[in-house]
């Protein structure tokens, strides 16, 4: 963590002084005032300096990068990233070689990798941050594939006139899934179960459905 101290008249200018050492704003930093200062007799005579330490608050995405990077170099992965920055949502997208090891059986290694990602950006962010880790497209084709298979599984649900229930998903695969059928009104997707098992159920729309 960076930081430094910082001596003037007054604790605001010591603040404004140290801001300026750092090159950050004041919402980057943690200010901690070491000594008020005073003024001396007459003004002149006595006069105490302020003093205020200053340190460079982590950044949430900052972080977020250098772990990613830190675990895809661990892996033995060459890898560059790429990062995409809108407001609150951040993507990552990561190219190189071996990329499949990266990715993983049905993306679970990419998913891990992400959800990891996650959790430290918002060990240090405010607000809530959004990430998303993206591999030689697998994102896009994975969403392709889950399309194809909602309406497949649609298909069944009316031909059968049974609940079709899927294999657990992942929240942000889970919510593909219930967008592909929105507006399909032969059926109602519902999810069922707690983390990591949770799954989706396709039920035709005569079916009642118990949520």
């Amino acid at each position: 963590m960076k930081e430094v101290t910082a001596t003037a008249s007054t604790v605001d200018e010591a603040i404004q002084l140290a801001l300026s050492q750092l090159g950050v704003s004041r919402d980057r930093v943690e200010i901690n005032v070491l000594d008020y200062g005073k003024k001396g007799f007459f003004g002149i005579f006595g006069n105490k300096p302020a003093v205020v330490k200053a340190a460079v608050l982590p950044h949430p995405v900052e972080e977020a990068e250098t772990f990613l990077k830190d675990v895809i170099e661990k892996m033995g992965i060459q890898a560059t990233i790429e990062k995409i920055e809108n407001e609150k949502d951040i993507q990552f997208v990561i190219s190189g070689e071996k990329i499949a090891l990266l990715i993983g059986k049905h993306g679970q290694t990419l998913n891990s990798l992400q959800l990891l990602t996650q959790l430290v950006a918002n060990r240090y962010a405010k607000g809530y941050i959004h990430i998303t880790i993206d591999a030689e497209n697998y994102r896009t084709r994975r969403k392709e594939v889950l399309t194809q298979l909602a309406k497949k599984l649609a298909e069944k649900a009316v031909r059968t006139g049974k609940e079709v229930k899927l294999e657990p998903l992942p929240a942000y695969e889970r919510k593909v899934i219930h967008a592909a059928l929105a507006n399909n009104g032969r059926v109602k997707t519902f999810s069922v179960g707690t983390e990591p098992h949770r799954h989706i159920v396709i039920a035709p729309v005569h079916e009642r459905i118990n949520q």
